[in-house]
């Protein structure tokens, strides 16, 4: 299976130490340029890990050739809608709340950071996904409860709340 990826999610899997299980869920992992230079600002959180993971596996993508309902999204966003239909991905994956609603309008699947973890788990890569919520919590990603609970139940740990 082929994933095409946007930053927050990568920020996010980076965070909890998970990048890793993306080649483990997935046979193929790629990002347009625009997002591998959102997530490698000197500086940002996780920039250093997502540099290494992330070489080779960018690919280039020209917007023009694409109608892409945007709904006033940045252009990694774009790019990776873009580079999703291009390659003919599986997945995309995206954490931010309206772009996944502008994915879903253009027929692109979507997976987020979450979904990898619960994938890992069954996969029986992780042991459990609250200790990495837990350490999301304490970043500067927001994720919303109701999420958080809706990923714990599905991932039978709702005794850990």
């Amino acid at each position: 299976m082929l994933i095409v990826a946007d930053s927050s999610a990568l920020v996010a899997l980076a965070i909890c130490k998970c990048i890793d299980v993306l080649d483990k869920v997935f046979d193929k992992v790629n990002v347009p340029q625009a997002v591998f230079d959102e997530v490698i600002i000197p500086g940002k959180s996780e920039a250093e890990m997502l540099r290494d993971y992330l070489e080779g596996k960018i690919v280039n993508i020209d917007l023009a050739g694409f109608v892409i309902d945007a709904g006033g999204l940045g252009r990694g966003e774009l790019e990776a809608m873009a580079l999703y239909k291009k390659l003919q991905a599986d997945f995309l994956l995206i954490d931010d709340k309206r772009a996944r609603k502008v994915a879903r309008l253009n027929n692109i699947e979507i997976i987020g950071s979450q979904g990898v973890l619960l994938f890992a788990k069954q996969k029986g890569l992780i042991k459990n996904i609250k200790p990495l919520l837990d350490k999301l919590l304490t970043s500067d990603i927001y994720i919303s409860q109701r999420l958080i609970k809706k990923t714990l139940r599905l991932a039978n740990e709702t005794k850990c709340e």
